[in-house]
């Protein structure tokens, strides 16, 4: 299954080590586009993290695969990532400068709204 989406927010790394060894585990949330985008938590393992592509605002193709598992009698399901392609860097944004002087202001034509 693939997705594509721009990610929203990054929770922090998880780290273990387990039977086979060492392992890590990067958690992003993905917002997909269309009339009615969805968040998606997907689950990035081991050597697939790369901390290049994964920053807020970049855009991910994410090839990944569902799994679901039983826990005293409840399912829960996983989304792991496989493969991940950037397909669109966030860019550097100026500072905006806020700084004006009085001669910038102009006469705002009062309206009758109270605000």
């Amino acid at each position: 299954m693939n997705i594509i989406g721009k990610v929203t927010d990054l929770l922090p790394l998880q780290t273990g080590i387990s039977k086979n060894g060492q392992w890590r585990k990067q958690d992003i949330i993905v917002e997909t586009s269309g009339q009615y985008p969805k968040k998606i938590c997907i689950s990035i393992w081991g050597d697939k993290i790369n901390e290049k592509q994964l920053l807020i605002g970049n855009n991910l193709d994410i090839s990944f695969e569902l799994e679901s598992r039983e826990f005293n009698g409840k399912w829960y399901t996983d989304v792991k990532a496989w493969k991940i392609n950037l397909t669109e860097k966030i860019t550097e944004e100026k500072p905006v400068d806020f700084h004006f002087s009085t001669d910038e202001i102009s006469e705002v034509e009062d309206d009758g709204l109270p605000f």
